[in-house]
């Protein structure tokens, strides 16, 4: 990957439009028809669990190429603790860029930003082809488990990554996903309407 003139800062209000067309383009028919991802972004920067300061947008010569964001988040542990921690996400790179290293780039650097924050531990819903470049495993080998599935079972798609070792040493029990992620399809169907149109397409691989 050429870092040549790549620069990571925070996100300002001049930026939500580029960055929701980039997060469209991104995530449009890969996991579905269509996309909400770009929705996700424009809901979660009023949503409480939101951290401004893991907002954050890359750019290269000058040009927009990607974006991730941060939500704070917990693990309610089996005796009764609210381990506080973060989550990611989304996280874009424009289509034409991507599998360039670009997108370990950025995440890297966030996390750094993160674990400076004071965030001891992550929790996503990912592939760990792609994130276990960057340390995460499967969240059940560490005894968190996903809300709403059986508890003996390692979800292949829940992952965690340790900001400082020994964070968890101790601890087992549930992540939630924060309520902002869970956008209303109608609310966004409408937000798409903005956008240029794009064809949807039911393509082999998606999840819904």
């Amino acid at each position: 990957m050429n870092q040549k003139q790549i620069i990571i800062r925070t996100e300002t209000p001049a930026d939500y439009a580029a960055v929701e067309h980039l997060t469209r383009e991104a995530f449009w028919n890969v996991y579905r028809p269509g996309c909400l991802e770009h929705y996700v972004v424009h809901v979660l920067r009023n949503d409480p669990a939101f951290v401004p300061q893991l907002d954050l947008v890359m750019e290269q010569e000058g040009e927009l190429i990607g974006h991730v964001m941060y939500m704070r988040a917990a693990i309610t542990a089996d005796d009764g603790r609210e381990i506080p921690m973060m989550t990611f996400g989304p996280i874009s790179i424009r289509p034409d860029l991507q599998r360039q290293g670009l997108g370990k780039y950025l995440l890297d650097y966030s996390m750094e930003k993160a674990k400076e924050l004071g965030a001891g531990v992550l929790c996503i819903e990912g592939n760990l082809d792609f994130y276990g470049k960057s340390g995460f495993v499967l969240a059940g080998t560490r005894g968190i488990r996903y809300h709403g599935e059986p508890e003996q079972e390692l979800v292949p798609y829940f992952l965690l990554k340790e900001l400082r070792p020994g964070f968890l040493d101790g601890v087992t029990g549930v992540y939630h996903t924060p309520q902002g992620y869970y956008v209303d399809e109608a609310a966004a169907e409408v937000f798409d309407q903005s956008f240029p149109p794009k064809e949807k397409l039911k393509l082999p691989g998606q999840l819904f």
